[in-house]
């Protein structure tokens, strides 16, 4: 079975990572194929909204940890990882029509970025969201984190990436990072990309460039500086040892270097 289901129906396309044995976790063939399809998905004149989803019981736990000591176990790796990643919700981010997230289950580190690059968020009672990358020695990607300041304010953001806490759908809601929960994320989420699909494409198209160009405006960061923290924190030992922990099911122990 492919890793990676679409479905088309009434104008709305519906992408369904397809995991579900594996709670969805994405691998980095998974990040560059789906950048792929939402960049086909903007070429499909048929489609005006998309809902993504997971298969199964969860949305995603994130990024697939076993295969890092083969393919990001340095900084080199790390930054080209971050590439595909970034690339990947840059193509659902920058799709010139409605993307829902449909969120059941968890939606952890990586299941993260694919939610916060969607327009909206609707998760149903199960869901569990969180950003687990200060128990893996892992710095958020720059793109991400602006998003989520965006949605969360900063002492918000600020919780969720230094706590890895987990929020439940209504405690996820109540500080914007969820717009809608629902008994059913799926069919609430294409029920609205189905009324949003009937509207102007131009006009969504139009709307969605200037609010995420300034939902984005990060000119006063220092990006060269923001890479080294990156680097720096993808070539340590703690980065290492969250792998370790992680793959022993033990609690992490972390020296800062």
């Amino acid at each position: 079975m492919p890793d990676i289901l679409i479905s088309r129906q009434d104008g709305v396309a519906l992408v369904s990572l397809n995991r579900p044995e594996l709670r969805n976790a994405v691998t980095l063939a998974m990040w560059r194929d789906l950048a792929s399809v939402f960049a086909d998905l903007g070429r499909d004149a048929d489609v005006r909204a998309v809902v993504l989803s997971g298969a199964g019981a969860d949305f995603s736990v994130g990024a697939d940890i076993s295969e890092f000591d083969r393919i990001r176990d340095n900084k080199q790796q790390s930054a080209d990882y971050e590439i595909a990643v970034d690339a990947c919700s840059a193509a659902i981010a920058d799709l010139a029509k409605p993307v829902i997230a449909a969120i059941s289950g968890y939606c952890l580190g990586g299941g993260c970025h694919l939610a916060l690059a969607c327009d909206f968020r609707f998760a149903s009672p199960t869901a569990l969201i969180g950003i687990p990358s200060a128990r893996l020695s892992i710095v958020y990607g720059v793109n991400s984190v602006q998003r989520l300041l965006a949605l969360v304010g900063i002492a918000n953001a600020k919780r969720l990436l230094y706590s890895a806490d987990r929020l439940t759908a209504a405690q996820a809601q109540a500080i914007g990072l969820v717009d809608e929960c629902s008994a059913d994320a799926v069919v609430a989420a294409v029920a609205y990309a189905t009324r949003l699909a009937a509207n102007a494409p131009l006009s969504i198209a139009g709307a969605k460039f200037i609010l995420n160009a300034l939902a984005m405006g990060n000119g006063a960061l220092d990006l060269a500086a923001a890479a080294r923290l990156i680097d720096q924190a993808s070539d340590s030992e703690d980065f290492r040892e969250g792998r370790r922990a992680f793959a022993e099911r033990r609690p992490p122990r972390f020296v800062g270097r």
